[in-house]
């Protein structure tokens, strides 16, 4: 099966326990001996068995294949790629069920990102999560102070539209926030915005 590491921890000598996000379900995993083995680290897509025993709720890890990028040795675009990755393990902490979506999401995105500027890419792909988890917000109310948004935009957290001057934040064009929150369209965003849109989008997905 195939999937996506999105958290490692090390436990006692070189063991460790990985987190992979497949296509159904977030597995934790347990890889003894990680020195002797192949690398791997976090944002990388394996290809992967599991050994189940009867005395040890967590499976072992085995058989790991690295599924490489084109852009692997791009540090500027795997920075940013593990950064966004690395989000996934706390916006799905405590669930092990999810949908099919999730996977298929990152696999669009990593093949975007051979072409595309990494975070434009990233901001593409959250806008689309925020749209599929019935969290993106196109009413034009500000989140802090409930009036209406004509000019004076800003997004925070979860791109939620608010009034720049309420929230003391970077004022953003308003036809192309628009844009971004009806379209999820963002071409018309220069790179700081592009830039102030990646900050808001690590404070969590």
């Amino acid at each position: 099966m195939q999937g996506y590491v999105i958290d490692i921890k090390a436990v006692r000598d070189d063991d460790l326990i990985v987190l992979i996000l497949t296509e159904d379900y977030i597995y934790t995993t347990y890889r003894f001996y990680g020195a002797r083995h192949s690398t791997i680290n976090i944002g990388y897509k394996i290809d992967f068995e599991l050994e189940y025993n009867a005395k040890t709720s967590i499976p072992r890890l085995k058989d790991v294949i690295h599924l490489g990028f084109q852009w692997i040795f791009n540090n500027e675009k795997l920075y940013a790629w593990q950064r966004f990755i690395k989000l996934f393990n706390f916006h799905f902490k405590d669930i092990y069920k999810i949908d099919s979506f999730y996977f298929e999401a990152l696999d669009e995105l990593s093949h975007k990102m051979i072409k595309q500027n990494s975070k434009r890419a990233i901001c593409t792909t959250y806008i689309h999560l925020l749209e599929f988890e019935g969290r993106l917000h196109a009413q034009y109310n500000c989140f802090l102070c409930d009036k209406n948004i004509t000019q004076d935009i800003s997004l925070v957290r979860s791109f939620m539209p608010v009034h720049a001057s309420c929230a003391y934040s970077k004022i953003l064009h308003f036809t192309h926030t628009k844009e971004l929150l009806e379209e999820k369209n963002l071409i018309n965003f220069e790179d700081n915005d592009i830039n102030y849109l990646w900050e808001i989008l690590l404070q969590g997905l």
